[in-house]
């Protein structure tokens, strides 16, 4: 029998690394803790799962307090939105979302029994949101199984939809922690949670405010997304579409300024205009930024064409002194340098995904 103190060590160390996120599967985060702390790693000696997670949720109360319950209310708002949505194919809401087990990076589980993966990522792409269809094949203790999954972003958190045959509504699926049936919910079994937690709340009212607030993620990657069909000019942009230039900007910047969310996303949208309007794409890009940035990231987009002109030094006298007037001058030089440095041809660039989830991760960092 393995010792009770070494194996309360391998839990805690496994959880560390699956709250870190650099671990994602429970037998694996167990077998390198304890190598970590030199105990055995014979599947009899391991900790269950259970209480891994349990070291888990400890972890994300300590680092995340208030926070995480603030946010747990939100994503189960965004799960009923989920299922309201998905109603024809009897969805189910499953995971930490449902038990508040949610820790950082934790997204919306969902069951959904459909036939076809594409016409739920449909249905979710009608609501403005951006669907990805995953087709995985495990092979485990000699068996192989193959799972459907669609990935959506809703109301600024993750959402992963696996997608089963309708002849599986009434599956038992088991849980890799507990080992038991998955713990679920319906949309009226969620309804009733959401009303315990906080008696006397108006849901219709959550919910309906929670559709109005604006994702500023997904508007990004909107505005972004049509720029790969912009053919720039091979005279000042030899290295061929505006996303790709784009990106090269973008992971310039991150070279120089990784830490500065607000800059780095200047480099990226810089050009978004492009995609709206060609004759002015300065301003177009302004106007279509200008509720979802801050003011000194609007103000960098605003002035980047500017910036060239007054590095030439024929920038008219009148405009130079408007930009030397500002605090973020430098700021504006760098971006300019960044933008004429990213134009060359067989570059390897981030995705749009990439780049977007780098940014992203600064603002929840310093939320």
């Amino acid at each position: 029998m393995s010792d009770p103190r070494v194996r309360q060590e391998i839990a805690l160390r496994a959880a560390q690394l699956m709250y870190a996120r650099h671990e994602s599967e429970y037998f694996q985060a167990k077998r390198k803790a304890a190598k970590m702390v030199g105990g055995s790693d014979r599947a009899r000696d391991l900790p269950s799962n259970a209480e891994v997670r349990e070291h888990v949720q400890l972890l994300a109360q300590l680092k995340e307090g208030d926070r995480r319950k603030q946010k747990l209310r939100s994503m189960r708002l965004e799960a009923l939105r989920i299922l309201r949505l998905l109603s024809a194919w009897r969805p189910r809401l499953i995971g930490s979302v449902f038990t508040g087990h949610i820790r950082e990076g934790s997204d919306i589980d969902v069951h959904v029994f459909c036939d076809s993966a594409e016409l739920v990522a449909e249905r979710l792409e009608r609501e403005g949101m951006v669907c990805d269809v995953e087709r995985k094949r495990v092979v485990k203790a000699g068996k192989e199984r193959h799972f459907v999954h669609v990935h959506a972003e809703g109301g600024g958190f993750p959402i992963e939809l696996s997608v089963y045959p309708i002849e599986k509504v009434n599956f038992p699926f088991i849980s890799s922690i507990t080992g038991k049936p998955i713990e679920k919910t319906d949309q009226r079994g969620l309804e009733s949670l959401l009303r315990e937690e906080e008696p006397g709340t108006d849901i219709e009212a959550e919910l309906l405010a929670l559709e109005q607030v604006i994702d500023p993620w997904l508007e990004f990657d909107a505005l972004l997304r049509p720029l790969e069909q912009v053919k720039q000019n091979p005279v000042y942009h030899p290295e061929g579409d505006a996303l790709y230039h784009s990106l090269q900007v973008f992971d310039l910047a991150r070279g120089v300024r990784g830490y500065d969310e607000e800059f780095l996303l200047a480099a990226l949208l810089h050009d978004v205009g492009k995609g709206i309007d060609r004759h002015d794409h300065v301003a177009a890009g302004v106007e279509a930024i200008q509720d979802l940035v801050t003011q000194r990231t609007l103000w960098l987009v605003a002035y980047h064409m500017e910036a060239h002109e007054y590095r030439a030094k024929t920038l008219p006298i009148k405009a130079r002194r408007r930009l030397e007037e500002s605090e973020h001058l430098e700021d504006l030089l760098l971006l300019s340098e960044i933008d004429q440095a990213g134009r060359r041809g067989g570059v390897v660039v981030p995705t749009v995904e990439e780049a977007l989830g780098f940014i992203r991760g600064l603002a929840e960092e310093d939320a």
